[in-house]
């Protein structure tokens, strides 16, 4: 038997005039309900190669893509921000984990809160935005970009992330939202678990520890359900469960490529994750940047250096955007680092390769009310989540997206 913890203090930002100020507004309190699940991590063949019988659940009673295609960079932050805004990095300018700004006046990084909750990172409107400024209550247990008052905009309801937070606790506080009275039940929720993404950078994909964790978060999605189920307005809900990225083993026996051995990387910011490394330099120095990638290019057989403007075209890098000059990409399973410092630990798994990579890809399924059941569907873009969620809460899409607006919105049934 599975007992809840019930959370009695709720972390929550405060509530501003540009929101809903904590009450639906009455012509949105007839509107569906709608929980968005990331799954960090979780890989699109992971459902068929291990014992997920919550998320066979979900795609036999609704919509199941054969994956998720992530945004360049495949880390974290960029691709669950574009999955809230419908836009590429690009045009949201969340373009990476850690990053300078275009002025180089300060950094964006994930493990700084004072960034993190910063809405001048952010751009786009992300739907919960869009929902709490049509007057409808929202509320999140984690997901990028929710910590932040985003075009001054705050969610009713959110919390700092915090690790130590069991799973089932995080849910139970779902449930406990839904609960609410009609006037105060947010309409959007959303819900975050590291548990895949944490074990298979340590133990890498495939290991014990991962298929650990995938079990794990398959039984938080049960719980999740059989809450919803027992709701009075459980026949009113959408479930949307998406994964950011996914994961690849890092090859055990091949030393990672360190650019300060073929390098003058003197007076040049580099951002290393690994899988890739960003060169900045302080101001535009084309002829410094070719001579660094060309010296690179000549001595690494298991990566490659490219120019910021040379890159594949459906990377959509950008200078306006803060794209680095110069962006050093391994092959899948090879790590670059700038320096012997930095290219230290002991992960067996990572992602950041280039979205393209078939490992580098996740999952998308969704049921509820309006969705076919046992639909699958070819892949998606990670930007294509945006006008299914503004479609099932009926919001207006009122700003620029770069997702296919008909993609997954036509598969809503009257």
């Amino acid at each position: 038997m599975k007992y809840w913890i019930l959370l009695a203090v709720f972390v929550t930002g405060a509530v501003s005039a540009a929101g809903s100020g904590g009450i639906n507004a009455p012509d949105q309190r007839g509107k569906p309900y709608l929980v968005l699940v990331s799954i960090d991590g979780f890989r699109w063949d992971y459902q068929d190669l291990f014992d997920t019988p919550t998320l066979d659940r979900i795609a036999a009673g609704g919509l199941r893509a054969d994956r998720l295609i992530p945004v360049f960079p495949t880390l974290t932050f960029p691709n669950h921000y574009s999955i809230a805004t419908g836009l590429y990095p690009a045009n949201h300018g969340l373009i990476g984990n850690r990053f300078p700004g275009k002025d180089r006046n300060r950094f964006y990084n994930l493990r700084d809160p004072a960034a993190v909750q910063d809405g001048s990172w952010y751009g786009g409107q992300p739907v919960w935005v869009a929902a709490e400024k049509a007057g409808m209550v929202t509320a999140a247990y984690y997901f990028v970009g929710t910590e932040a008052d985003i075009d001054g905009v705050p969610m009713t309801y959110w919390h700092p992330f915090d690790a130590s937070v069991a799973g089932l606790d995080r849910v139970q506080q779902v449930i406990d939202w839904l609960s609410m009275p009609a006037e105060k039940r947010p309409h959007l929720v959303t819900l975050y678990f590291e548990n895949v993404d944490t074990a298979t950078h340590r133990a890498g994909p495939g290991s014990a520890q991962s298929i650990t964790s995938i079990s794990e978060v398959d039984d938080y999605l049960a719980a999740l359900l059989n809450g919803i189920d027992a709701l009075p307005i459980g026949d009113e809900i959408y479930v949307i469960v998406v994964s950011d990225h996914g994961q690849l083993p890092i090859k055990p026996d091949e030393p990672a490529f360190l650019i300060e051995d073929v390098a003058d990387l003197e007076g040049l910011v580099v951002v290393d994750h690994g899988a890739a490394a960003f060169i900045y330099f302080s101001q535009d120095d084309d002829g410094r940047a070719v001579q660094i990638r060309d010296a690179i290019n000549a001595s690494w057989q298991h990566g490659k250096a490219i120019l910021r403007q040379d890159a594949p075209t459906a990377w959509r890098l950008t200078g306006a955007a803060g794209f680095a000059p110069l962006i050093v990409q391994a092959d899948p399973g090879y790590l670059v680092f700038s320096n012997k410092s930095r290219a230290t630990g002991n992960s067996l798994g990572n992602h950041g390769w280039a979205p393209e990579t078939e490992g580098m890809q996740g999952i998308f399924l969704a049921m509820g009310p309006r969705l076919p059941s046992g639909r699958r569907i070819p892949a998606i873009d990670a930007v294509d989540v945006y006008p299914l969620m503004m479609g099932i809460l009926g919001l207006p899409i009122t700003t620029p997206i770069d997702g296919d607006p008909h993609k997954l919105t036509r598969l809503l049934q009257p």
